[in-house]
């Protein structure tokens, strides 16, 4: 009796396990049938402003370069804020043989009033209060507030600022003068994240390549993949070669990123989708292009009416070393490997005009060239990843992928022997009907005999 009361209890397990088969088997179905790029999870959060840097450290600008100045260690990441034409320092402290990179990113409110020519300039001097380099990065004629970035930095070689020692890094806030001044009186938060380049092991060319193929190539077609952005650099989303697509609402701005290898080069262009609505909007859709360091590369932007339109980034060369020692600021920043920031902002001006959307952005992004091994480098840069990419990343490029590893999860559940639904409910019923008999044989052992 207790074999046939065995056998009984045994009959059920194998049914409860085929029902509880039955019920994940279309969830392990919609598994292994995800589209190329998208993710097992849930659909992504709803974007919200800018993201900074998880972890990243407070600090306060000084009014003057003296030893007060917050200092900043290359290779963090900080956050501080900057008010109307305010002028505020920071320290760091440099060897004789490295190049120091430090990007500002200002962020002002969503609701501020700019101008075409509000923005923010930056500078990296001496101790002596020489200037190294400048650049400034202004909101321009979209007449939205969105996060703009601007790179200071100091080249070994040149014939200014040489040695070890203490630089500053000056912050600036740009704001028109006029009936909107008093509108644009709050403050702007920065986010400041400095980076250093080591010198190479060896001497190697020092003059920019010649040749490189400066025509404009065919923008990409096809069917465009659902691609969201994220809101800052660090939570900009991968994109390899391809035509991606999204939604922004006037007045957003979201963030990608282009893993590029030496050697590689990068061409990529927006299409900002028609809307019902008669008028005209200056600027409606910005583009920019930022390095592995967020240095300026290039950007575009285009006027709206309400019809499709298209804007393009110039042709860049190849990623190299000695790209450097060029004169055109789009050649001399694609100087290293690593991410390329692809930042997208559509005016708020648009809400006025054609309403608030959302509006449909289209990316298209080529990639092309020979990656080969960068520089010999004497030290390591700070952080330590800036100008290296991942294995899994170079294949994103070519293949098109998201850089995220959701391609290769898919594609290693579906390469294991063709697996399809049937095998998959196959496989786990005998791992059930394993674990029941192993639970079985084990009950009975414990059960003491008549």
């Amino acid at each position: 009796m207790r074999a046939r009361g065995g056998t009984t209890a045994w009959t059920r397990r194998q049914a409860l396990a085929a029902r509880r088969a039955l019920i994940l088997l279309p969830a392990l179905c919609a598994a292994l049938a995800l589209p190329a790029g998208a993710p097992a999870a849930a659909a992504p959060p709803v974007p919200g402003p800018y993201t900074f840097a998880p972890g990243a450290r407070t600090v306060t600008g000084a009014q003057r370069p003296t030893a007060d100045a917050a200092p900043l260690d290359p290779g963090r990441t900080y956050r501080s804020s900057v008010p109307r034409n305010g002028r505020l320092y920071y320290r760091l402290h440099l060897t004789a043989a490295e190049t120091a990179y430090v990007p500002v990113t200002a962020v002002p409110p969503a609701d501020a009033a700019v101008s075409a020519t509000d923005g923010i300039r930056v500078s990296l001097q001496d101790a002596k209060g020489t200037p190294c380099s400048y650049a400034s990065a202004r909101f321009g004629a979209g007449l939205s507030p969105r996060p703009v970035t601007a790179l200071a930095q100091r080249d070994t070689g040149k014939a200014l600022c040489q040695g070890a020692g203490t630089y500053y890094v000056l912050v600036e806030r740009l704001d028109a003068e006029g009936s909107g001044a008093a509108a644009r009186a709050g403050r702007w938060d920065l986010e400041i994240a400095p980076a250093t380049e080591p010198g190479l092991a060896q001497a190697g060319p020092t003059t920019a390549p010649q040749t490189w193929n400066s025509a404009t190539p065919e923008p990409l077609t096809g069917t465009a993949r659902e691609r969201p952005g994220g809101t800052g650099f660090t939570t900009a989303r991968p994109l390899g070669q391809g035509v991606w697509r999204t939604t922004l609402a006037p007045g957003e701005t979201r963030f990608y990123k282009v893993p590029l290898d030496w050697g590689r080069h990068l061409h990529a262009s927006a299409d900002l989708g028609g809307a019902p609505g008669h008028g005209y909007v200056g600027g409606a859709l910005n583009l920019s292009l930022y390095n592995p360091v967020r240095g300026y590369v290039d950007d575009t932007s285009l006027g709206y009416t309400g019809a499709p339109k298209s804007a393009a980034l110039a042709p860049l060369p190849p990623v190299e070393y000695a790209n450097r020692y060029a004169v055109p600021a789009g050649v001399t920043s694609v100087r290293f490997a690593g991410d390329y920031y692809l930042v997208v902002h559509l005016s708020a001006q648009l809400a006025g005009t054609f309403g608030r959307g959302p509006f449909e952005v289209t990316l298209r992004v080529r990639t092309g060239g020979w990656a080969h091994a960068g520089p010999g480098y004497a030290g390591r840069p700070a952080p330590d990843d800036v100008f290296t990419i991942s294995a899994q990343d170079r294949e994103s490029v070519l293949t098109g992928g998201s850089g995220d590893g959701s391609e290769h999860r898919a594609m290693r559940l579906v390469a294991v022997g063709g697996i399809g639904a049937g095998t998959v409910l196959l496989l786990v019923l005998g791992g059930w009907t394993v674990a029941a008999r192993r639970a079985h044989a084990r009950a009975s052992a414990q059960k003491p005999t008549a």
